[in-house]
């Protein structure tokens, strides 16, 4: 596409791969062009952010005693990762959205130490939500990551959400944050009947907003002793709860 500031000058569009006029190309039309693609958008400008980002965001680290956790998922230059490993600033680990273009899911076991690790984020659908989303993505994650036999359930049973929740809290990140929905999740009693209601925001979509509300008030989260019994036994039992 033309360059907005020089219409003579062309630059790759981003997710043409995905458009009629790519499929049209040929093989080798593809392949140079997937060059180009890669070059541009993942190479050319490395150095450009790279010094960028050691101009500005040394200063934000280095004003506060908190630990600061960067949004590193998706399309991303390769001096992201060394400019967090700099800085020393904590990535963010998404199962469901892994590091590796090679793998499907990521390995909770080779998270980074120094990481955060979630199941979902407000832009995501939650785990239930996900579960129903792609049956054949389901059934390889059943199978394949938490090890089990067999046909995978319609939706994510308390059960499941359990067994997933554990899953992350054994992860090797320092921090396992998890959204209040993916908590409930475990409990059938008080989690949301419809899956869908859970999510926070759809960010293809244009025309959503933010509406979502917790639908249990404090206090019946404070009197939920079945799930907050759960939640501390899997807290305690990962050992989350220690101070190292």
């Amino acid at each position: 596409m033309p360059d907005h500031k020089e219409p003579h000058k062309y630059h790759p569009r981003i997710g043409v791969q995905h458009d009629f006029i790519y499929r049209a190309l040929n093989d080798g039309e593809k392949e140079a062009f997937n060059r180009l693609y890669d070059q541009y958008y993942y190479h050319r400008h490395n150095e450009f952010w790279h010094q960028q980002a050691m101009k500005k965001l040394p200063q934000l680290t280095q004003s506060t005693r908190m630990l600061v956790c960067g949004e590193d998922l998706g399309m991303i230059p390769d001096c992201v990762a060394w400019v967090m490993n700099d800085l020393r600033i904590l990535s963010l680990e998404i199962q469901r959205m892994p590091k590796n273009p090679a793998e499907e899911f990521g390995n909770l076991h080779h998270y980074p130490y120094r990481s955060v690790c979630t199941i979902s984020t407000h832009d995501m659908s939650t785990l239930r939500g996900w579960w129903e989303e792609d049956r054949q993505q389901t059934q390889r994650y059943y199978n394949n990551m938490l090890g089990h036999y067999g046909e995978a359930p319609q939706t994510a049973t308390p059960e499941v959400c359990e067994e997933v929740v554990r899953n992350h809290l054994y992860s090797q990140s320092i921090f396992c944050i998890l959204s209040l929905q993916d908590w409930l999740s475990m409990d059938g009693n008080w989690r949301r009947t419809v899956a869908d209601e859970e999510r926070i925001n759809i960010p293809a979509n244009p025309r959503h907003y933010w509406r979502y509300r917790m639908h249990l008030t404090l206090e019946q989260l404070l009197g939920a002793e079945s799930l907050n019994k759960k939640i501390t036994h899997l807290i305690e039992q990962s050992a989350r709860n220690l101070y190292w």
